[in-house]
């Protein structure tokens, strides 16, 4: 069984909070939302978060959720 993220939600916390890996905790990915924090004080996290954000909301709900929905 799939756990729902939504997609609406990952894209928008990358978008504005991507710089500070809120998204990747937000679907799971401790680590790299730790790596993410680690290096906020540099412009490389809000861009690739950004980037990250407009293409979760740019990808269809079954590739999101194939990719991001975590298995219970």
């Amino acid at each position: 069984m799939m756990k729902m993220k939504s997609k609406l939600a990952a894209g928008l916390l990358g978008i504005f909070l991507g710089d500070f890996g809120i998204h990747k905790f937000y679907l799971g990915r401790t680590k790299t939302g730790l790596l993410y924090l680690a290096f906020c004080w540099t412009a490389i996290p809000a861009i690739i978060g950004f980037i990250e954000g407009v293409s979760y909301l740019l990808m269809s709900e079954e590739n999101f959720q194939a990719k991001h929905g975590r298995r219970v």
